[in-house]
């Protein structure tokens, strides 16, 4: 039996043995009863200078090779979403780069692809205050925007740090998105993303009430429900997602972002769910298609059980501060041999501790999501070695 000796929480080390690898099964055919997309990270290059401030330097065919894997699965990719470090490590001009790149192999597959576009081409402090500062917010937008179309990819409109520094009220909000699904071809995806993420987004849509905000939110689909596909929200609230859900016009998805409670939102009841847009997903991908195979065949328990099973792993990899999530993904990621080596861009593999990562190599182990456990057993004992815990 392979084993592992891992630290634990009081200091000491336990040998931790590993389960047997779980076979999971690829779908025959597109999901019929939830339309899901994993938000997928970026794999650097080995030998780039994956340093803080150093500009991202990716890995094209791993990083493409990982969205296949996804893809395989049955799942979309949301792709250049904060997942993908936009903001902490991936620019604009790499984050367009990206678009262009996975849009062109979905459209080899036919498969589902959906893209952020945003307004972090802008430096926060050169953005103009007042009416100027927000015509500057739309104009980005739109470049960015139009690079998504050009793709034929789904646009999802993603939070703006510059929108939320130049916002004064939610009239300015209300205003800019107005404009921007006024211009948009075919129907987005809007994405509110709670400062948990990003604490750069707090006081989003114009108040620091989610109730307030929620209705300013509201008022926007409203007023044009068919500029809009559905709407991502990731404010790690069950309650208030399940109340938004139930208010939107219909035809508008919730997707949820919800990565503390993912499964008892995605099974849901028969009419009353949400769909899934999480970069959860891109860490449990196989049992999440499993759970959707299972809710195609109209059996929820399975499919709650199976979701159930990843949740612990789920809340590990998204405990505060939650935006540097990103780091125990691409750990997975790496432990399963998608990618050469444990870095990422701007440095962001340091974002957690040892005693963190080994508690996300323990959960995924228990939910069958270390698919070579051989494979991942050697390189957790090469990092825990390098990192002092003698094997």
């Amino acid at each position: 039996m392979t084993s592992v000796r891992l630290p634990l929480s009081d200091g000491g080390t336990e040998l931790y043995p590993l389960a047997d690898p779980k076979e999971w099964t690829k779908p025959t055919a597109p999901f019929t009863s939830r339309t899901a997309y994993a938000a997928a990270h970026v794999v650097p290059r080995a030998l780039a200078e994956n340093v803080p401030g150093a500009p991202a330097d990716i890995d094209w065919d791993s990083t493409l090779a990982y969205r296949h894997e996804l893809w395989s699965y049955g799942l979309g990719v949301a792709e250049a979403m904060d997942t993908a470090q936009r903001g902490m490590g991936v620019d604009w001009t790499a984050a367009a780069e990206l678009i262009r790149r996975s849009a062109a192999e979905a459209a080899t597959l036919g498969a589902s692809i959906a893209c952020g576009a945003g307004t972090d081409q802008l430096v926060l402090s050169a953005v103009p205050d007042g009416r100027q500062g927000l015509a500057t917010v739309v104009d980005a937008y739109r470049e960015q925007m139009k690079v998504v179309a050009d793709t034929g990819a789904t646009t999802i409109v993603m939070a703006s740090r510059a929108l939320a520094k130049v916002a004064r009220d939610a009239e300015d909000y209300a205003e800019v998105y107005a404009t921007l699904l006024d211009e948009a071809d075919s129907p987005v995806i809007l994405h509110w993303l709670g400062d948990m993420f990003d604490p750069a987004l707090a006081g989003y849509w114009g108040s620091s009430s989610v109730e307030e905000a929620t209705q300013t939110f509201l008022e926007v689909i409203r007023a044009r429900p068919g500029k809009v596909d559905g709407v991502k929200v990731s404010l790690l609230d069950a309650e208030h997602e399940v109340g938004l859900r139930r208010a939107l016009p219909e035809g508008v998805r919730l997707y949820t972002g919800d990565d503390f409670n993912y499964p008892e939102l995605i099974v849901g009841e028969r009419d009353d769910f949400s769909h899934a847009l999480l970069g959860i997903f891109a860490a449990i991908y196989p049992a999440a298609s499993a759970a959707l195979q299972a809710l195609d065949n109209d059996d929820a328990d399975t499919a709650r059980q199976l979701l159930d099973s990843t949740q612990a792993l789920g809340r590990k990899i998204f405990e505060a501060p939650t935006y540097y999530y990103k780091t125990g993904i691409a750990f997975l990621s790496w432990l399963n041999g998608h990618q050469p080596g444990f870095s990422m861009a701007g440095g962001l593999h340091a974002g957690r501790s040892v005693p963190h990562l080994a508690d996300v190599f323990r959960l995924a182990d228990e939910a069958g999501l270390l698919t070579d456990p051989d494979l991942a057993a050697t390189r957790m004992r090469a990092f825990l070695t390098v990192q002092g815990v003698e094997q």
